[in-house]
């Protein structure tokens, strides 16, 4: 359940954010035309991350590990520590007075539910299952290969079978939107 809040975070973020912003930053460095500050921007400044955080929480608690989900945290935090940072001194640097007030009263990690403006856009599927195809996967893959591997330890065979074939669904559907993505514009949609 982690795993699946921390994926609709993702999605929600994903879903009501226009082209170039808030998605991984190309070779070339970082990209944003625009500073998003009204949906979830506007009750945390880092939705994706804290999205990417609960979604890999997950797995981290299902080993039942009290001390694996603590090196779990702190290795969560000190990487993404620095790339936060990277991220909004290019913000500050590119919107000037305009980030600086924004991130004065948008929490970094932890919402501010107080704060919350609706989103000017309009929710984009398309984006959704063009952006985020490989979260899903990987989710559903890693709770299976858990699933199989805790199994084969103990020598038993009670598999999950829910997320056996939800990890086969997620995988072809992977596969089916990165040849729409590749082959088609079925999922293109102007300034999404």
């Amino acid at each position: 359940m982690v795993s699946l809040i921390g994926l609709g975070i993702r999605i929600y973020t994903v879903g009501y954010t226009p082209k170039n912003t808030s998605g991984r930053n190309t070779a070339d460095g970082q990209v944003a035309d625009t500073l998003n500050t009204t949906g979830i921007y506007s009750i945390v400044r880092h939705p994706l991350y804290l999205g990417n955080f609960l979604m890999w929480l997950g797995p981290a608690l299902i080993t039942g590990n009290f001390w694996f989900v603590i090196a779990f945290g702190l290795f969560y935090w000190i990487y993404y520590e620095r790339i936060m940072y990277a991220e909004e001194q290019f913000l500050r640097n590119k919107f000037g007075e305009t980030y600086a007030d924004w991130a004065e009263k948008t929490p970094a990690f932890i919402p501010n539910f107080e704060n919350f403006k609706k989103s000017n856009l309009s929710f984009s599927w398309k984006k959704v299952l063009k952006k985020e195809k490989n979260g899903v996967f990987a989710l559903f893959l890693i709770f299976m290969i858990f699933d199989i591997s805790g199994e084969l330890i103990e020598s038993e065979a009670q598999f999950n079978y829910f997320i056996i074939a939800a990890c086969i669904f997620t995988a072809l559907l992977y596969v089916v939107l990165k040849i729409l993505k590749k082959k088609t514009h079925i999922l293109d949609e102007i300034g999404r």
